[in-house]
């Protein structure tokens, strides 16, 4: 636990929002995402920003790799990103040594050190949650709020190089 969850805030600077903790809305994103392939698109998105904003629940060997997939994200699009990961999942296939190339994201800015941020213009606490779920007014608006948590959380991230 961080000073900021003792005083009823998460790690990441958020107050509990309706459903909780922003661990309580990642949870339930990932649990309906299993049940909606269309909102599984941004599944890496989601994971990255998670864990860059709530870094001690994630193994730090990750966070400077998730840091530059953000950035991919951000710089050429949510397909880029997924391209990515597809070649990574197909290089680890058929009981091959698993290999972790960072080539494609070596042209991004590394993790920045003396973090984490206190403060992020936007979290998972911020996703509205309507009807049951996080998409009841459509995946394009589900992806752009999940996207606008990736830029807040890189935007934070590299506040710290200042």
């Amino acid at each position: 636990m961080t000073d900021r969850s003792a005083v009823g805030r998460c790690e990441c600077g958020a107050a509990a929002g309706p459903l909780g903790t922003c661990a309580d809305y990642y949870h339930a994103v990932l649990s309906e995402e299993q049940a909606d392939p269309g909102m599984y698109r941004w599944h890496a998105l989601v994971v990255c920003a998670y864990f860059l904003q709530h870094p001690s629940g994630a193994h730090p060997k990750y966070l400077d790799g998730q840091f530059r997939q953000l950035q991919l994200c951000l710089d050429r699009g949510l397909d880029a990103l997924l391209r990515v990961g597809a070649r990574q999942v197909a290089g680890n296939r058929h009981g091959r040594r698993p290999v972790h190339d960072l080539e494609p994201l070596s042209a991004y800015a590394p993790l920045p050190p003396g973090g984490p941020p206190r403060h992020f213009r936007a979290t998972f606490r911020d996703l509205p949650f309507r009807d049951g779920s996080f998409v009841s007014d459509g995946h394009q608006a589900y992806g752009h709020r999940i996207e606008t948590i990736a830029e807040a959380t890189v935007e934070s991230w590299r506040s710290l190089q200042t």
